[in-house]
Formats: C-alpha cells, sequence, structure tokens
C-alpha cells in the first residue's frame, strides 16, 4: 500500500510543526507540500528540518498552486485562507481536513458550497479525548432537565484570536442537540453590568486567554444539590495533531461529504 501523501497549510507554525511531526511519526504517510503565509521568514526552509524531523527535500512556499499532487490537504490556518486553499483542493479532487475556527455563516455555506464534491472532515477539535468529551456531555444534557444549569468555559494561549473557541462552540452544540434545542437560541456568550437573573435553560459561555495554554475545556451542569463537570485539558498540541492524520486515513475510502470526528471514531 502506497503511503499517504499530504499537504500542510501552514506549515511552519506551532500546529503546522506539529503535524508534519505526526504524519513521519505515523509511518504510513508523507509530506509531499508545505505552505505558508506570503512574506514568512522561513520560505524555501526543508520543512522536516522546522518541525526537526528530518531532511524531507520539501521547501516551504508560499504559494499553494506549485505543490505536488496530494492525497490531502491538511488546513489549520484562518477561514479566509482555508477558502481559498479549498478552491486548490476541488480544483485537484484532494481530500480535506479542516481544523480552522472562527468561520462566518457566509464562510462556512461559501466552503461547503466549493467542496460539496469533495470527501472531508471538518471538526473544532482533533483530540479523541475531546470527542468523547462532546459525546458525553450530549449524553449528560440528555439526561438532567434544565434545572441543571449549563456552564462552558474555555482558555486558550494569548494569541487566540477567535473566542469562545470552536471547541467550546461544539461543546454548546452537542449540549443543545442533548436538550433538542438550537444552540443560537439558548446561548449567553458575554456576562457585563447588571444582566438579570439566569435564565432557564441558557448555555453560558466564559473565556480566558493568557500565556502558553494550548487548550482547556469544561461544561458543567450546576444544580442547587450537585455539580456535574466534564472537563479536557491538553498539555501538547501533538493530540490534535495525531487525530488529523487520523482523520486523514479515515477519508481515503469516504464518498464525498462532509464528516466530524465523531464520525471518524465511530461516536455518531
Amino acid at each position: 500500500m502506497s503511503e499517504l501523501r499530504v499537504i500542510v497549510v501552514g506549515a511552519s507554525g506551532r500546529m503546522g510543526r506539529m503535524l508534519v511531526r505526526a504524519i513521519i511519526e505515523s509511518g504510513d504517510a508523507e509530506v509531499v507540500g508545505a505552505t505558508e503565509r506570503a512574506g514568512c521568514e522561513f520560505i524555501g526552509c526543508d520543512i522536516g528540518d522546522l518541525a526537526s524531523v528530518e531532511s524531507l527535500g520539501v521547501a516551504l512556499v508560499d504559494n499553494i498552486n506549485v505543490c505536488a499532487d496530494a492525497d490531502v490537504l491538511i488546513d489549520f490556518s484562518t477561514p479566509e485562507a482555508t477558502l481559498a486553499n479549498a478552491e486548490f483542493a476541488a480544483g485537484r479532487n484532494m481530500r480535506m481536513i479542516v481544523g480552522t475556527t472562527g468561520f462566518e455563516a457566509e464562510q462556512l455555506q461559501q466552503l461547503q458550497s466549493t467542496l460539496s464534491g469533495s470527501p472531508v472532515v471538518m471538526a473544532a477539535n482533533y483530540s479523541v479525548g475531546v470527542n468523547l468529551a462532546l459525546n458525553l456531555i450530549r449524553q449528560s444534557a440528555a439526561i438532567l432537565d434544565k434545572d441543571y444549569d449549563a456552564e462552558i468555559f474555555e482558555a486558550h494561549h494569548k494569541y487566540k484570536v477567535d473566542a469562545p473557541s470552536g471547541t467550546a462552540l461544539a461543546m454548546g452544540h452537542a449540549l443543545a442537540q442533548g436538550r433538542n434545542v438550537k444552540l443560537n437560541d439558548v446561548a449567553v456568550l458575554s456576562r457585563e453590568g447588571t444582566c438579570g437573573v439566569r435564565d432557564a435553560g441558557s448555555i453560558g459561555f466564559s473565556v480566558a486567554r493568557g500565556g502558553n495554554i494550548v487548550g482547556e475545556h469544561k461544561a458543567m451542569f450546576i444544580a442547587d444539590e450537585e455539580r456535574i463537570e466534564i472537563n479536557h485539558v491538553a498539555s501538547d498540541r501533538m493530540v490534535f495533531a495525531r487525530g488529523a492524520v487520523r482523520a486523514a486515513n479515515w477519508l481515503m475510502n469516504k464518498p464525498a461529504g462532509f464528516y466530524d470526528m465523531q464520525d471518524v471514531l465511530g461516536l455518531n
């Protein structure tokens, strides 16, 4: 069986380097292309050297159109860059792993249209543990009624630009699904000033940003007599990278369509 050929977007960043390492360490995949934004100081460098693995003979480029053909494109970048990269992937019949968060509704609709004929895994978080937590949150919400106030907390490093995080919103959607409601109808994304008493059935969010926190997420079901917490702490970005590579391999024999990590793990 030939190795899985992968292009990594944003390959010189923290997540990109982890992805390159995870691909090489998997033993059954290879990096055939690596891209970065124009002006990046590492353009032209060997991506294996940047990722502290081994020289791969693959130079970092700022134009995805010069990359070799691949089976899968992995993109953990920005919504704008992901939309452009989706055009490239669709035009070359590539599968796509999307880890980008922060899409506006119109951008998400455009992405789905562009990739309508492609097999795609799109997830806010590729950690196996987080996806098990999402499953538990959905089950718990179906059992615990609205007497249990629902709150979601998340914390990330100081460089993260979107809030709440994609994973926190995924937790909110799982919780809302368990309660058979729409998150947009019950979400409380901020509280300031005299905001009044808590609305029954609402799902509150709180956010922290600082230092080099990789990712912390917690869903709380709070009643007068008890509190249930479903908590996940990531200590190394490699957990996300390995999940993305696992998803890429899983996607190889799937027809066109949008999937998520719940599908990859057989939890749906």
